[in-house]
């Protein structure tokens, strides 16, 4: 939104706002003058409302949709219902980049992902609604994140890292800040209306190099203790008790 534009005053109906993504969008909401509703499920932190529970949703004409996207889905008809007709959800790169993968979990997520993108646009065409939606990959938000930052406490406890196989995976970390910056944007373009967006990060690095580019910015030099996988299922299993 530039500088010339007028605050948006109808209020922006946020669920999952207290994710990772969420509490950079609550902030970026607030400096530019939007109007927002947080749901929550956590006494004190929003709106106590639930997607699973569609009928307790607040009204609004815009929604951002930071939960597992196949939440939203069911509760999209209560939603129109209430008004709703502009629409930026969440879904993940991990719909393509998992189905293929040798875990079934993975394939599953992936399946899941893909069947609830389906039934989002078919839903949002059947009652006009306007839908966005972005592909984030690894998401990251130094000390909070469950990947990133995991890494960065082992560095920090033991001095080094263990690394299953040979980490030539590729990894796109992008920082959640990004996220929500590029949802706001997304409400209010014309242009990304009934489309979908992949968004990595802005680099692309092997598994290994993330993990090195991590003890680089502790101050640490590179200590990565690599093995095959089956040596580190051995060493889980006599580790056990």
């Amino acid at each position: 939104m530039s500088e010339a534009e007028p605050a948006q005053t109808d209020p922006i109906l946020v669920a999952g706002a207290t994710s990772l993504i969420g509490g950079f969008l609550l902030e970026r909401a607030k400096a530019e003058g939007r109007a927002v509703t947080p749901l929550s499920r956590r006494p004190g932190r929003g709106v106590a409302a639930d997607l699973t529970r569609p009928h307790s949703l607040p009204a609004a004409e815009r929604m951002i949709c930071l939960t597992p996207l196949w939440l939203l889905a069911p509760a999209l008809p209560a939603l129109a219902d209430g008004g709703l007709r502009r629409l930026v959800a969440f879904s993940s790169t991990s719909r393509f980049t998992k189905a293929a993968s040798p875990a079934a979990e993975e394939r599953a997520v992936a399946d899941k992902l893909a069947r609830a993108e389906a039934d989002l646009v078919e839903i949002c065409a059947a009652r006009g609604i306007a839908w966005t939606v972005l592909r984030p990959t690894l998401i990251y938000v130094e000390g909070a994140d469950r990947n990133v930052s995991r890494l960065a406490e082992l560095i920090r406890r033991f001095g080094l890292l263990p690394l299953s196989g040979d980490g030539r995976g590729r990894r796109q970390p992008v920082h959640a800040d990004d996220l929500a910056a590029a949802a706001l944007a997304a409400l209010d373009c014309a242009a990304a209306e009934n489309r979908a967006y992949d968004l990595p990060g802005g680099e692309t690095l092997t598994y290994r190099h993330m993990c090195e580019r991590l003890f680089e910015a502790l101050g640490r030099p590179p200590r990565i203790l690599a093995a095959p996988p089956w040596a580190w299922r051995a060493a889980f299993a006599l580790a056990g008790p």
